[in-house]
Order: C-alpha cells, then structure tokens, then sequence
C-alpha cells in the first residue's frame, strides 16, 4: 500500500530512505553524491544555503522522483558538517576538504559512506522506457465530475480508442497517499503506463487526481478509504453518461490501497462488471501494517530481537485503537503512548530521536483518520459479497503487501461468497509496484528503470477482452 500512507506510515519506522547535506570553507551550494545499496546507486543533491550565519540545506533524490526534502538540522563549524531529519531517524556527519565532503550517512541500524561533491550541474534525467510520447493512437479527453456527496470536483483524463463504441471501460484507482492522476511515484508514472496499454488494446480508460490534488478539489488530509471510494463512485456515475460506453462493461482496476477500494464499491454497487486487484488485501489494516514493517526490516538487515520489539509494541498501539472503535484525538494517543514510555524509549533511539518527540511524531501518524480507519477495516466481507469476476494478482517481491498471505485471504474470502470467476494469480519477481527486481525494498523504486511489468499488462488487458459481459 505505491506514496503513501501506509508508506507514511512505514516511514515512521524506518523504512523510508534518506537524506543527506553538505557544506564546505564556503559550503553554500549545490552538493552531488551517490549512496551504494545492496548494489544499486542513488543519486542525491543537496542545496545548501546560509543567511546571517544561519545554515538551511533541502534534498533532491532524483532516482525516487523526490525534491525539496527539508532538513531539520543543518550545521558547520568550518570543516565539520552535520545534517540530521530526526522524523525519519536520519544523519549525515562529514568532513569538508576543499571540494569534497567526506563522511558517514546513518538510518536506524543502516550505515553506509557517502562523498559529496561540490557541482552545478543539474540531475540527469530519469530514465523511464515505458513512458508514452505523443501523438498517441486514441483520443483523450480532459474531463471533470462532481463527488455530490463530498461537494468536491474531480479532475482526470478519460483515453478512448479512437474508433469505437459501445465501449468497454475501467476506472484506476490509487494507492495510498496523495498521488495525481498518473500515480506518479518515485519518478514513475505507473497510470500513464496502464492506460495507455488498455487504450491501445481498445480499453477506455477513466484516471484522475485524488481529491485535493493537482486539479482536483477536497482535503485529502481529513479523507478515510471510506471517503474515497465515494470518488470511485462519482466516476462510475461520469461513466455512465458517456454515450461511447457500455453500462454493463465497467470495470475497476485497484492497486494497494485501491485494490480495497475496488471491491468495497463493488460490494455496493450494480455499475461495476469486474474488478482487478493489484497488490489488494483481505487481511485487516493493522495485520497488513505488522506483516509490512517485519517484512521490510528483514529485508533490511535488521536483527530479529529488534523486529520483534517493534512488532510487540505496536501491536500493543494497535490494539489500542481496534478496541477503542471511535476515534481517538491525538491528545487521547499522546496519553496511551506516555504509559509506553520505556518501551517506547528503544524505539525512539533507534530512529535518533528523544523519547518525546518520538511519542509526538507517532501520535501525529496515529490520530490520522485515516490511519485509524485503515487499522481496523477488515476488506474481507465486502470480497464475500462479490458475484462478478475477480482477477487479484501480486508480485512475490512485495514486501508492503504479502503476495502469499493476502493472495490466500482474497481467494478464500470469495469462495466463501461461492464466487467461481475468479483468477488469483502471484507473479515470480515483481515488487508492490510491479516491477521487475532483485529486492521488493521500497527505497529501490526509483532506481528501476521499468514502471510496470509488460506481462502484468498483456494479461490484465488479455483477461478484461476474455470476459462474457452481455448487456
């Protein structure tokens, strides 16, 4: 659960990559240098500025698609610099001689050393060979719809093949945190990549921005995945006015976040003909949260007592506010937490932070609304309502949403509704996002260069042009 809460999330506790600074006699400017990972490079640029004796620095991790990353604690006595995003238990110590800063990045329990360069030169452009370029073989349209419930307005591109009718159509849904209509992440544009394929292959395709982002209005920040789905919904009604498609031929196409979405709408809803659920779940929020953390730490490196520490205490937190049922203010969690404190105090140095301002930055993430509504929805119920063909799919590299676990979950939730149309399918080496790789690590991202499997897509548009929709 592609940006972003569940990411956010995760991020908390350390998963998230860096960030790093430079300065020099003169450390004001731009800095370059490369982390080496697990065999793979990523690139940063660090922009480092000084007013009335005052150091500030911002990140660029171009690979990722990231720019603009502040950093809390910048300081430089003349030789020695120090960096520091306490939030993301992050920091950089180095030496500066004449040009260059040699020094040591550390995460959590991640040291590795990283040379900084003085340079001007601007960041390469990310390498994405799947992207499409105009002029493209289908029509499309910029479109926009009324969420009325929510007293929003919708901004998306709606792709139709350019002689057709009586179409058949899907409307993708994003994962978690605010993403735009291409669900641009990390320097990729996976929506682009999909619609395109479908388009190409005589598929509408309806995507569009998260309310509150780009060109769609709303507040994204107070939204839960209950309130998003009223979006998939307001786009299934837009649809159906389009006098180009068939009413009885659309589909949702869901990943992560989406993927819970997909079947919630549908549960509901006689509009939607099929779903596809890319990395969805059937497990409930905070057992897809736990099996989250405890597969990207492993993967990490991090030691087992350690994983398994983290794993108890928030447990124990969500726990808390699974047995709580309404909400809780952030005030409310800041006093559960303060009773955790000495457990709480390994974590918090583990992530190079006080004890207090890790209880303030974990009750910030945990008073969300949509974090506690994600913790205690449990998808599995709206799968056994199902009727209409289902095609759920993962990669086995995925380390945010368990391929083997939630793969099982889906397909026994709808049996146990007596649904038979049904694919489940695990995909050998792709990631959460789709991609191919050596290691599902969400830090790797941005260094792939391909956005989304071409047999995840040949399929997905092979199994939606198989299926007996009659009107």
């Amino acid at each position: 659960m592609q940006t972003n809460r569940i990411k956010t999330f995760a991020v908390l506790l350390a998963i998230f990559l860096g960030s790093v600074f430079l300065q020099a006699q003169d450390i004001t400017g731009q800095w370059n240098g490369v982390l080496s990972i697990q065999g793979m490079n990523l690139r940063l640029v660090f922009h480092i500025s000084e007013n009335a004796g005052v150091f500030s620095a911002t990140m660029d991790s171009p690979d990722q698609g990231a720019f603009g990353i502040p950093v809390n604690l910048t300081t430089f006595d003349g030789s020695k610099l120090s960096l520091a995003i306490p939030a993301m238990g992050l920091s950089y110590e180095g030496e500066l001689n004449e040009n260059t800063v040699s020094g040591t990045f550390k995460q959590g329990h991640l040291t590795l050393p990283l040379t900084l360069e003085r340079t001007e030169e601007p960041p390469k452009a990310l390498v994405r060979p799947q992207e499409p370029k105009q002029p493209f073989p289908y029509r499309s349209e910029e479109v926009f719809f009324e969420n009325r419930m929510a007293n929003i307005t919708l901004a998306g591109t709606l792709t139709l093949p350019e002689n057709g009718e009586n179409l058949t159509a899907v409307i993708l849904i994003s994962g978690s945190g605010a993403q735009n209509r291409d669900s641009e992440i990390f320097g990729h544009k996976p929506f682009l990549v999909i619609a395109d394929y479908l388009t190409r292959r005589g598929i509408a395709v309806l995507r569009f921005d998260d309310r509150g982002t780009a060109q769609s209005t709303g507040n994204f920040e107070t939204a839960t995945t209950a309130n998003f789905a009223t979006d998939v919904e307001s786009a299934i009604a837009f649809l159906k006015t389009h006098p180009e498609i068939n009413l009885q031929k659309i589909g949702l196409i869901g990943h992560s976040e989406g993927g819970i979405i997909a079947p919630m709408v549908a549960s509901r809803s006689q509009d939607v003909a099929f779903i596809v659920m890319l990395a969805g779940t059937a497990l409930r929020g905070d057992k897809i949260l736990l099996s989250q953390q405890a597969m990207i730490f492993r993967a990490s490196g991090m030691p087992e007592n350690q994983i398994e520490q983290i794993l108890a205490i928030n447990t124990k937190i969500f726990d808390k506010i699974i047995d709580t049922k309404a909400d809780l203010s952030q005030q409310e969690i800041i006093n559960f937490l303060n009773g955790m404190k000495v457990e709480l105090t390994v974590l918090a140095a583990m992530n190079g932070m006080t004890t207090d301002d890790y209880i303030h930055l974990m009750s910030a993430q945990l008073s969300s609304l949509w974090m506690q509504y994600f913790i205690r929805y449990n998808p599995a119920p709206a799968l056994e309502k199902l009727q209409i063909p289902v095609f759920a799919l993962n990669g086995s590299n995925d380390l945010q949403v368990s391929a083997t676990e939630n793969l099982t979950a889906i397909s026994e939730a709808l049996k146990r509704g007596g649904n038979q149309n049904v694919i489940i399918r695990e995909y050998s080496g792709l990631n959460h996002l789709f991609q191919e790789c050596a290691s599902g690590l969400p830090q790797n991202y941005g260094l792939i260069e391909q956005t989304f499997s071409p047999k995840v897509l040949m399929d997905l548009a092979d199994w939606i042009l198989s299926l007996q929709i009659t009107n």
